[in-house]
């Protein structure tokens, strides 16, 4: 479940002892700065912890575990809402080859009733940078859900039932409003009933994302970090409804750094057009300031540099990215937990990123 962060410059938490932990990688400088970040990860109570970096076109994975072996690049963690920049990425694909504009309004099949505000619909902008007036959650997602695995019980079904319950909080184009059912709409409007297809084949596959997927194969099975909320095992989110809000999506600390790397250096990418389209600032909140791309947030680093970044997670995992692009700095971060210090887990993403663009 993700956490709104509005947040500039990130510190590290203080004052967290170092504690043992079997770490993965070695190296020279990267290695002495990434390794106090994974002892605070497992400090603040992650069971294990991998780091992934890119600093002056190195790529560096480093990872560390209370007990048992550690996790490296290859370790299989649940993504959560990282996956949602994936879905503004399939738009902006759609965009760039002339099939939607982000000013189309939000149309659904026959049955579906899309809410709409009193001056006007909402558009693809909107659910893309949370300013639809949407909820946060479909009005009916909870009744009889597993309360630890929340999304696997909903339907196309109920998703129209709840949809013609549901009513907008604020006029579209208006106020930031986090929203995993705006993203999942976005989603079904690039592809009803097709998102996890649409997403592999339009964003992962160009990108080289081999293990980033709603679909846990064998091979990735026996690689996937078992998930944690309050110190007990729970059970991977499954959603076919609302994937493309990132629910129950997968992916890995080297799959990561590639979709990173991409966003660092575009030029070199196949999806350069697009990945250009989401970074580019498409929304301020007139309340918070804060600024959106398309799916990307953006905050400030501490010399002023501009981060951007996007957190995810569920019940079992917490992860966050984040990236400046001008220094070709980013890092990622997954951790097999979830629990309220979530927060403290996208601070130390935060502040790594920052002391690796300072240094």
């Amino acid at each position: 479940m993700d956490r709104r962060r509005l947040l500039g410059t990130a510190v590290a938490a203080a004052g967290v002892a170092l504690i043992p932990g079997r770490a993965m990688a070695a190296g020279d400088g990267l290695a002495a700065q990434v390794r106090p970040y994974l002892d605070r990860a497992l400090a603040a109570g992650a069971p294990s912890a991998v780091f992934g970096v890119i600093r002056g076109g190195r790529r560096y994975v480093a990872g560390a575990s209370q007990e048992g072996p550690a996790p490296d690049g290859r370790t299989v963690f649940q993504l959560g809402s990282i996956g949602k920049t994936l879905t503004a990425t399939a738009l902006a694909r759609a965009v760039g080859v002339g099939r939607v504009r982000l000013s189309t309004p939000l149309s659904l099949p026959p049955g579906f009733t899309v809410p709409r505000g009193e001056t006007r619909r909402i558009t693809l902008r909107d659910l893309a940078t949370h300013s639809s007036g949407l909820p946060r959650l479909p009005v009916n997602l909870l009744d009889e859900a597993d309360p630890y695995n929340p999304y696997a019980h909903y339907t196309l079904e109920d998703l129209a039932a709840g949809l013609s319950q549901t009513s907008l909080g604020n006029e579209p184009g208006t106020a930031y409003t986090y929203s995993n059912l705006g993203f999942g709409l976005l989603g079904q409007a690039l592809a009803f009933d097709g998102v996890d297809a649409m997403l592999q084949r339009r964003v992962a596959a160009p990108l080289g994302l081999s293990d980033t997927t709603t679909t846990l194969r064998p091979d990735m099975a026996s690689r996937k970090a078992i998930g944690h909320m309050a110190g007990e095992a729970v059970p991977d989110w499954r959603d076919r409804v609302l994937s493309g809000a990132g629910t129950s999506m997968y992916s890995t600390a080297d799959d990561m750094l590639r979709y990173l790397d991409a966003q660092l250096r575009p030029e070199r990418s196949p999806l350069r057009d697009a990945i250009e389209l989401t970074q580019r600032h498409h929304f301020t909140d007139p309340s918070t300031g804060l600024r959106l791309g398309l799916g990307w947030h953006f905050g400030t680093l501490s010399d002023g540099r501009t981060m951007t970044w996007h957190n995810g997670g569920t019940y079992g995992f917490s992860t966050c990215a984040a990236f400046e692009r001008k220094s070709r700095t980013a890092v990622v971060m997954m951790v097999n937990t979830y629990s309220d210090a979530t927060h403290t887990f996208e601070a130390l993403v935060f502040a790594l990123l920052d002391e690796l663009v300072g240094s």
